[in-house]
């Protein structure tokens, strides 16, 4: 599946924000896959067509998992935190996604 399947307004709403974690760096390491935070609607193919179509990479598979937003409580209030959904994207050996931050100074 392409970028026309999906068209590029669609990709560029798929991907939310890449996680970093602990887990996330132990994870990209050894299994060469990075974490995203996904849109709760993302389906498999449309997550690696954006990855594809943002990062000029080549994606081999994508397992998706939702996570379930917390309780949270201020005083006597109980609120709940939204569920959302993470990507883990496994790319094609020998390629990277680097998320470094440069310093300017």
């Amino acid at each position: 599946m392409s970028t026309h399947t999906f068209g590029q307004e669609r990709l560029m709403k798929v991907l939310i924000a890449p996680q970093i974690s602990e887990k996330a760096t132990y994870v990209a390491d050894k299994y060469e896959q990075v974490i995203f935070r996904v849109a709760t609607d993302a389906t498999k193919p449309e997550i690696k067509a954006a990855v594809e179509f943002m990062f000029n990479v080549k994606v081999d598979s994508v397992q998706v998992a939702s996570v379930k937003g917390k309780v949270k409580r201020t005083g006597r209030f109980i609120g709940r935190r939204n569920n959302w959904k993470k990507a883990y994207v496994c790319l094609a050996s020998g390629q990277e996604i680097n998320f470094a931050v440069s310093e300017q100074g």
